[in-house]
Formats: C-alpha cells, structure tokens, sequence
C-alpha cells in the first residue's frame, strides 16, 4: 500500500465522521459557483443590472469565503481532535511528524478535490434554474446558460486556496501536541463546572440591556444605538454561555426537588459538563444562526415593500405640466407613441387643476374637478365620488394622511372666485405621486368647479393653471422603456435637491418599480442562499461535535446499560442531553431575532407605513421547522450510533 492509498482509505473509514463537512463544503461550492455564473454573464447588456448582480455577487461571495474558512478551520479542528488517537498510535508505531503532516495534508485536499469538483457539477447543473429565476425577476427577454472558463477558474482558485490554508494549518493544530496527549483522546477532566458569579450576571445584564435599548430605540427610532447593541448582544451572548447558563444549572442542581430525578441527574451532570466544553462553539452558532435569520428577515422586509409598491402608484405613467412648458405636446406625443410602438393599451386622463386661496387658512390650494377624479377611478377600478354642490373631499398622500382623523370637517372660501366650499373628509385611494402633492390638494364638484372664473391673486389666468395626464396601462410592468429620456432629466434634476427646476415633472411607477424588484428580489435570493449555507453550517457544528465525543459517550451508555437502563429509558436521556445542544443557541438567536425584527417594523412603520409582521412570523416559523426536523435526524443517527 502506497502512502498516498494509506490517505485515501483514511478518509473513506472516516466517512461517518467527514459526511457533514463534505456535504457542506459541496453545498458552499455549489452557491458561489452559481454565484460566478452570475457576475460573468455576458447577456446582463444593461450596466445597471449589471452593478446590481456583480454587487451583490461580490458581497455574497465575499461573506462565503470568509465564513467558509471559518467553518472549515473549525470542523477540521473538530475531526483532527475526533481522530487524536488514531494520530497517537500512528507516531507511537514510528511515523515522524513530517510524514504526519503530508498525511493530513493529503487527507484534506483529497476531501477539497472532491467537494470542488462535486459542488461544480451540481452548481453548473442548477445554473439554467437560477438563471430561470434570475431573468423573471429581472423582466429579461432571454438568460441562457453559458460556458466560460472564469467561473470554473475563480471558484477552483478559491476554495483550492481555501483547503490549502486549511490543510497546513491543521498539520500545525497536531504538530503542537505530545504523543500522550494524543493517546488520551477525548479525555476530560470530571471535575465540577465551574463559573464566575459576576461574570453570569454580566451576561444576563448586558442581554437585558440590548433588548432594553432595542425597545427604546424603537420609539425614538435612534439607528445610532443599533452599534451599541450589536455589541452588548455579542458580548452578553459570550457570557451567557461560558457563565450564565452554568449559573443558572448551578442554581437548579441546588434544589434537590428538581435535580434528584432518574433521569435528570444524569441529563443536568452531563449538560453542565457539554456546556462547558462547547461554550464557544455554542456562542458561534448562536451568532451563525442570527446572521441567517436577519439576512432572510431583512430582504424578506424588502420584498413586503414592492408588493405594496403599486398600491401607492396607481398610475402607470405620470404626466404634470406648468404653464410655461413648451414641451407639453412634444412629450405627450412621445410617450403615447412609445406606448403604441410597444403595443400597449392604455387610457389617458387629462386634469385642468386650478390654484386658489382658501380662506380658512390662507394657503394656496390645489382644486381638480369630480368628474376628472371618477374618470380614473373607473380606470382604476375605485370607488368614483358623487359630491353635490358646494361640497368637497381632500386629496392627499397616504403617508402625510395615515393615522390622521379621515372625518376631518373645514368650511372655507375659494377667496378670489368667492365660491364656499364645505370639505369633509378625505378620498381614501392615493391617485398622483407623492412628489407633486405637496400642496392640499381639493376634490370639487363640477358645479363648484364652473364657478371658478378667477386667477390666483397675483397671477395670470393661465399662470394659476396646471395640468396632469395619467395613463392608466395595464401591463404596467412593460413600461420600464417608456419616457426613458424623460426620467434621466428628472434624475439629473432631482439628483442634489427637492426641488423641481424643469416645467414639468415625470414619473414612470413601472420603471421605478423593476428596478426595485430586480434589486430586492435579487437580495431575496441571494440571502436565501447564504443563510441556507450558514444554517447548514450551525448544524454541522453541533453534528461535529457530537460525533468527536460519540466514542466517549457509547462508554458512558455502555455503563448505563449494565447498570440496567433500557434504550426506551436510553432515549429520553439521549434527549435531555440533545435538546439544550440544538435548541438553546437557537433559541437565543430566535430571541435576538426578534428584538431586531422589533426595531426593524419599527423602522418600516416610519419610513413607508408598512407592516412587516406576518412575513416575520413566517421566516422564524420556517426556520423552526428547519431546526425540528435536522434535530430529528441528527438524534436519529446519534442514537442509531450509540447503540451498536
């Protein structure tokens, strides 16, 4: 047998061992390769699409690599220490330490190929899919598969640098241990657990703290303080687990009417013991598991913001025009030319919007005749108005209008045309953009609206006058090419100011609209693939080290069972020592996740009146799923393990 033979065999008697680190090293290199395929296709001609899927590649690819290092110096870690006795006997009967690095070395690369080129073939295979859904977000005509050799390249040129590093740097973790440190393996000392009692309280404090400052930051919506929570979360997550939790076991050990149970004794001993041990590698996956959470939660919020996008942009195309526009019949003609070269059907609204002074407040007011409002209300499929003479309702932005009085009563005058108009209430649907409502805004009847014969105090007749044309279109998802032209002049103008310097004012809802939902939908997908990758990841964590302790603890269930426990009475010990290992990271990390999410409605409710609840509900419902059913089949295995 060749040296080489020896390492490859190595691996294959350690496959119960390598199987959760293989298979998420392929699933990492599965994701970034489909992520490669992305940055380097050549169809994404539109540069903006272009900055948007090379951006958020990039950043997704960058937080793989770094994590991925990570995962794989632990879990290596974790194997190396699994097999410490294995390495022991290997010196012990004469091999130099040399030989033993070349064989860990060629043990981790012969893994490294393999998971690179299976994580290749299944990311090549699922490109066409991603790109399927990648082109239905983007509103692309067409995103076929491709072959370059630049992905292939860079994604072998980075997880091979990856599993290099690894591979040394684990040659130097059994280097630096003695040949009978080796030969004890597993061994721990059985000593009591200790903790401090000031450091426990520190933990329990500066976690109140976090979620206390959360609270309050949720009312005075100060992002600032979101620094200083990361931070006590951090640090009071760490000492939760290296102090607190073992405060906490101290205490209950202490009342013999909880601890002194057949089956909690042992539970309570060992758990004290695992928690000790693993308190790093808990506080890691608490980390882990949060990061995966608010990835998910947060773009999730995004994806709630475009479905509530067309319900505060009802019309498709959005047309105002000054009095002093020359442009006026020029663009209106380009855009319903635009409109029937794409061969989309639409119906055009034209408003004659009169300025007057209210005498009520003194204010300069904006008026639009009932019978142009019903006319787009049809078309919109709203409710139209029916307002007799002399009365009238308030148009406004939803947003300036939530949480208002909706019964709002104001008996006024039209001062120059002295017509009195009594308003009551305000139109429930949000018909024009929120950048051309700035002023109060007067739905009148057509009567009241013939009465209004006079120009605003100071100006001309034709200066007290403006225009709005609203296309209602309904394949409003095609106009992202219509009025082009149009919105980069808006953009320019509007790019270091509020205000409006042109005669007119454009805005496509349609346009808008597909770049937000390529935008977040993208970020949707992408963070659902890096969380699937760091959830994996956390419950690998856990699988690894269980399965570096499983020799230790077959002798311990081998005792057990001579001292006649049976496997029924077996499992339920087995699962008072599992639960807390899978369920108490993940509980914290549920319940950072949801003061984060607290804040973050909190935000969504200041910045565009939406809610996010529901959505919030179903990510954490998910992934308590997720959590479920990998504990199921990781307790299946481990008890399959134990009792052989």
């Amino acid at each position: 047998m060749t040296f080489q033979q020896f390492a490859y065999r190595n691996v294959i008697r350690n496959s119960r061992v390598y199987a959760a680190f293989f298979m998420a090293s392929i699933f990492s290199v599965m994701v970034f390769f489909i992520y490669s395929m992305l940055m380097f296709h050549p169809n994404i001609e539109d540069q903006f699409l272009q900055d948007i899927a090379f951006g958020g590649m990039l950043v997704a690819e960058i937080i793989l690599i770094i994590f991925t290092l990570f995962f794989l110096f632990y879990s290596m870690s974790a194997f190396l220490q699994a097999r410490s006795k294995e390495f022991g006997i290997l010196l012990n009967l004469g091999m130099d330490r040399e030989q033993m690095d070349r064989l860990i070395f060629i043990e981790t690369m012969i893994l490294g190929f393999i998971s690179i080129a299976v994580g290749i073939f299944f990311g090549f295979s699922f490109s066409k899919f991603f790109f399927m859904v990648i082109r239905e977000m983007f509103l692309l005509d067409s995103l076929p598969l491709y072959l370059s050799w630049k992905p292939f390249a860079l994604t072998i040129f980075v997880f091979l640098s990856l599993f290099i590093t690894i591979s040394i740097s684990s040659a130097m973790y059994i280097r630096k241990k003695e040949i009978i440190q080796l030969l004890k393996g597993n061994w721990r000392k059985s000593d009591d657990v200790d903790f401090t009692k000031w450091k426990a309280n520190l933990g329990f404090g500066l976690l109140l703290a976090a979620y206390s400052l959360v609270i309050i930051s949720t009312y005075y919506m100060n992002i600032e303080m979101s620094i200083i929570i990361i931070i006590l979360a951090t640090v009071g997550t760490y000492y939760f687990f290296t102090d607190s939790i073992l405060y906490l076991l101290h205490q209950i050990r202490k009342r013999k009417n909880l601890y002194w149970h057949r089956y909690r004794l042992i539970a309570f001993a060992e758990v004290s013991i695992k928690i000790r041990e693993n308190a790093r590698m808990f506080f890691i996956v608490t980390i882990v598991s949060t990061i995966a959470f608010l990835s998910v939660g947060v773009v999730t919020s995004f994806s709630t913001f475009t479905g509530q996008y067309r319900a505060l942009n009802p019309v498709s195309i959005f047309y105002s025009s000054n009095w002093d526009n020359p442009f006026e019949r020029e663009h209106i003609m380009k855009i319903t030319n635009q409109l029937q070269s794409d061969n989309l059907s639409y119906e055009l609204v034209k408003f004659n919007v009169k300025k007057q002074t209210s005498s009520s407040n003194g204010e300069v007011v904006h008026l639009i005749r009932e019978s142009e409002i019903n006319s787009l209300a049809i078309s919109l499929k709203y409710p139209i108005l029916d307002l007799p003479a002399g009365k009238a309702q308030f148009l406004t932005d939803i947003k300036e209008t939530m949480g208002n009085d909706n019964e709002q009563e104001v008996q006024t005058v039209l001062a120059e045309s002295s017509v009195p108009i009594y308003i009551q209430g305000v139109y429930d649907y949000q018909l024009f953009p929120s950048f051309v409502m700035d002023k109060q805004t007067i739905i009148i009847s057509d009567e009241d609206y013939r009465l209004i014969n006079e120009p605003l105090m100071g100006y001309g007749v034709n200066e007290s006058n403006i225009t709005y044309y609203a296309f209602h279109v309904p394949e409003w998802l095609r106009t992202k090419n219509v009025g082009t032209d149009l919105v980069n002049i808006m953009t320019s103008s509007l790019a270091n100011t509020n205000h409006n310097p042109n005669p007119f004012y454009f805005e496509n809802p349609g346009l808008d609209y597909s770049v937000i939902q390529a935008t977040f939908s993208l970020l949707l997908f992408t963070g659902l693939l890096v969380a699937a990758v760091l959830l994996l990841a956390a419950g690998s964590f856990v699988y690894f080290k269980l399965y570096t302790d499983l020799e230790r603890d077959k002798k311990q269930y081998d005792v057990l069972r001579r001292m006649g426990v049976t496997d029924r009475e077996l499992v339920k010990i087995v699962n008072r020592l599992l639960i807390p290992q899978f369920f108490l990271p993940w509980g914290l990390a549920m319940v950072h996740s949801t003061f984060s999410f607290l804040f973050l409605q909190a935000l969504w409710v200041d910045l565009a009146a939406i809610s996010i609840a529901m959505e919030m509900l179903l990510v954490l419902a998910a992934f308590t799923l997720i959590q479920v059913s990998y504990f199921y089949l990781i307790r299946w295995r481990y008890i399959a393990h134990i009792q052989i």
